[in-house]
């Protein structure tokens, strides 16, 4: 079967199901363009759908809750530039886009870590998410990044650790507990930024410290 946009966009609908937003709205998701159909679904037709770099783009340009995650699911991260990781960012409307996005194919390119820093410094919530999760999401797949590359997240998490904003203080926070589970050293290091977060005057940031401490220092590490 050849996959176009316009085909792609009436299989979503046919698979959708207005049912299903009553639910994903109560996870602060927004729902005005999306069309209730499932992850599972989503994550299976872009495994048949395959890397498509054009089509990518068509279907982001839909605006199309489902057809935007299912972007980032197919485009090729070889092909993606800096220029439209900034401009699908700045149309990050909801955080399952963004998470998605970040982690299924923004941290696969090879300006992850400068997107990282300069998102994390955004006045804009989704945008600002976007560098947090970034940091969280480089942590787990750049495997044979040093660990220096990761510890200079640290004071970027500290500096932001006071946004009140729930979906940014909930990416710093993620950042800084995946950080702290990248190994030993690095939970030493995490866990020191924690504390030090902790004395913040901020109720965003004791939530965000307090958290991380309590899974950071139950981590054991293999010898």
């Amino acid at each position: 079967m050849i996959y176009t946009c316009e085909n792609i966009i009436k299989n979503l609908k046919s698979h959708g199901n207005r049912d299903n937003l009553v639910g994903i709205k109560r996870y602060g998701i927004e729902v005005s363009t999306a069309l209730g159909v499932t992850m599972p679904y989503l994550r299976s037709l872009a495994k048949t759908i395959k890397r498509n770099h054009q089509l990518a783009q068509e279907l982001w340009n839909t605006n199309v809750h489902e057809a935007r995650i299912l972007a980032g699911l197919i485009d090729d991260p070889k092909q993606v530039t800096k220029k439209q990781i900034i401009a699908w960012t700045n149309d990050f409307d909801s955080w399952d886009i963004c998470d998605g996005v970040c982690n299924n194919l923004f941290n696969r390119t090879p300006f992850a870590f400068e997107m990282a820093y300069q998102f994390s410094a955004s006045k804009r919530e989704f945008v600002k998410r976007a560098g947090f999760v970034l940091m969280a999401t480089l942590t787990v797949h750049a495997k044979k990044e040093p660990d220096e590359r990761f510890l200079e997240f640290l004071p970027i998490i500290e500096r932001e650790s006071c946004d009140e904003r729930n979906f940014v203080k909930k990416a710093v926070n993620w950042a800084l507990r995946q950080a702290g589970k990248r190994n030993e050293q690095t939970n030493i290091k995490a866990l020191e930024c924690a504390h030090r977060i902790l004395l913040q005057d901020s109720k965003a940031a004791k939530w965000i410290a307090r958290d991380a401490i309590r899974e950071l220092e139950q981590r054991t590490f293999k010898k």
